[in-house]
């Protein structure tokens, strides 16, 4: 019999954010259609500091600006760190970016705008779109060599936004050096998506794909998140039978 996966589901839950609604349908979709064992448990911000390591992977979820954003990080690099399936998305996607170019480019005084508006533009990992995405739906270009194209199965996805800050371009760049890649983007270039190849699977997208269909089905790239949910919870049954 496989394990059941844990799955911690970062953010501070509301039935007024639509993805929040959304996500225990497609928990259970995944389970009956797609035979994944999940067992998913919300973690509000405030609590996610203490710790995520007993989890078999971390979605961190809409809803920013978050109660406790050394909460949502402090998630977020136990993931990176320990090898734990993450997925971040609209402000997952944000604060993962915050989280590597404090913890990994070593730029402490990084910030995000929404958070702390009064930062200083060099400061701002993450910053006001010139054009809101709130309510918006476009196209994401997906490089072939990336996780994203190999969930996907195509060079491009349909995406929804509820969202009004992405990456500042000033930062790509060391963002980059150090290893995080961009795969994905709109169709005038903007980010839209971010990995980090060297682990088992770290994604985030600013986009939200849980907002895609009518909520029967997972999204592609949700589906790889829940299916290294499930690898990682029998790596770990290993080896505790050894």
């Amino acid at each position: 019999m496989n394990p059941t996966a844990r799955v911690a589901l970062v953010g501070d839950r509301s039935d007024s954010v639509h993805s929040h609604v959304r996500v225990p349908g497609l928990i259970e979709a995944l389970r009956l259609r797609d035979g994944l064992d999940l067992d998913a448990y919300w973690i509000p911000t405030e609590e996610a500091g203490l710790g995520v390591d007993g989890f078999d992977a971390v979605w961190v979820l809409p809803g920013s600006p978050y109660r406790s954003e050394s909460g949502v990080l402090a998630a977020i690099r136990t993931a990176r760190v320990r090898g734990i399936p993450f997925l971040g998305t609209c402000g997952g996607f944000q604060h993962a970016l915050l989280e590597f170019a404090r913890d990994v480019c070593g730029l402490e005084r990084a910030r995000h705008a929404e958070n702390d508006p009064t930062a200083a533009p060099e400061d701002s990992v993450v910053v006001p779109l010139a054009c809101s995405l709130v309510g918006h739906e476009g196209t994401v270009r997906v490089a072939p060599d990336s996780r994203a194209a190999q969930l996907l199965g195509a060079a491009r996805t349909r995406a929804r936004y509820q969202c009004a800050y992405g990456p500042n371009p000033y930062h790509l760049e060391i963002l980059r050096a150090h290893g995080l890649t961009f795969p994905g983007t709109d169709e005038s270039g903007e980010i839209r998506i971010a990995e980090l190849s060297t682990h088992p699977f770290f994604l985030a997208t600013l986009f939200q794909p849980e907002l895609d269909g009518d909520g029967t089905r997972a999204h592609p790239l949700i589906g790889g998140f829940a299916a290294a949910a499930v690898d990682h919870a029998r790596a770990r049954a290993r080896t505790h039978t050894r």
